[in-house]
């Protein structure tokens, strides 16, 4: 009698085991995003990451969810904010700028980071080495300290004159403050430096470098500044100061000029990397990309308010004239 129970028993759970397998099986995998900026400005690259997933066959809830977490401009929240991402078990974390990547790698060193940066990860500490990054963080490198190079050589080809150059930087960026400094030895430029590391610093620091009389300022790459671009797009046209940004969107939001790579083309491709460590690539195993392409974009209507004429030399470069 006892063993007759026993099979029946053991007869009625069987159909579960698959069951439970199954479910096991087709758990979907989570993908926590680290952000410093606010739901309303990362709309456009949102889309370009799930371009870059859907590629490799990952639609965003169908087979794959993605977790969002945003400091709104608070750098003192990321610490917080991904260790909620942490409990949600992701399968990966994506951070954007420099300070957001090193926040998710400070909360964990076993789950993977696909990261879009603004300085050599290695110096950073994010990686051992570009092909082998040797943790559990890669991503993209913009290499902003080679940018601004080249950037302060475009915009004193623009004015046309040695004026001294004016940076806004966020002080929270120690690595980029960094970079500066070198740049400045190694060219013997003049520079001015302006710090702002919330909304509230942008009109003092843009006070402080009319107070230097810089005749231009670079603004650093940095995710708090993208997210807060049309004020600084504001805040320079309204001390007529001529600005140059890293990306296209400054421009397109009224900015005089931008030098660097296009933004929706890198979230796509952090988008690619992100579906092959689903796919089972280690970070270890995919190694730091950096762009390839940069484009030269001025808005010809700013540089007519700020009675710049664009030196012929420069447009036939342009990659785009905003009007």
């Amino acid at each position: 009698m006892r063993r007759r129970k026993f099979i029946t028993l053991l007869v009625g759970a069987a159909p579960l085991w698959p069951l439970a397998a199954s479910a096991q099986q087709s758990a979907v995998p989570i993908i926590g995003v680290l952000s410093v900026g606010s739901p309303d400005m990362t709309s456009s690259y949102d889309a370009a990451f799930e371009r870059g997933l859907a590629e490799s066959g990952y639609m965003v809830g169908r087979n794959v969810t993605i977790e969002r977490r945003w400091a709104r401009g608070n750098h003192d929240r990321l610490p917080e904010l991904a260790q909620e991402l942490l409990h949600l078990n992701p399968a990966l974390i994506i951070g954007g700028g420099n300070v957001v990547a090193l926040a998710a790698r400070r909360a964990t060193s076993t789950i993977p980071i696909v990261f879009i940066i603004a300085s050599d990860p290695v110096k950073l500490g994010l990686a051992k080495s570009f092909a082998h990054p040797g943790g559990n963080a890669t991503g993209i490198s913009m290499m902003t300290a080679t940018l601004v190079l080249k950037r302060l050589e475009l915009i004193q080809e623009l004015l046309q004159q040695n004026a001294t150059i004016g940076f806004l930087v966020n002080p929270d960026n120690q690595d980029l403050l960094q970079e500066i400094d070198e740049i400045a030895r190694s060219t013997g430029r003049p520079l001015k430096v302006a710090k702002a590391r919330n909304p509230d610093d942008l009109e003092p620091a843009f006070r402080q470098l009319v107070s230097a009389q810089v005749g231009a300022v670079l603004v650093s790459n940095d995710a708090m500044f993208f997210n807060l671009r049309a004020q600084i797009v504001a805040l320079a046209n309204r001390h007529s100061l001529p600005a140059s940004y890293e990306f296209r969107e400054f421009p397109a939001a009224g900015g005089l000029m931008s030098y660097g790579p296009s933004l929706v083309g890198t979230f796509q491709k952090i988008g690619t990397y992100a579906a092959r460590i689903l796919k089972g690539a280690r970070p270890d195993d995919l190694p730091i990309q950096q762009p390839t392409e940069f484009n030269l974009v001025f808005n010809s209507a700013t540089a007519r308010s700020l009675g710049i004429q664009i030196p012929p030399s420069l447009l036939a470069r342009a990659d785009e004239v905003i009007e």
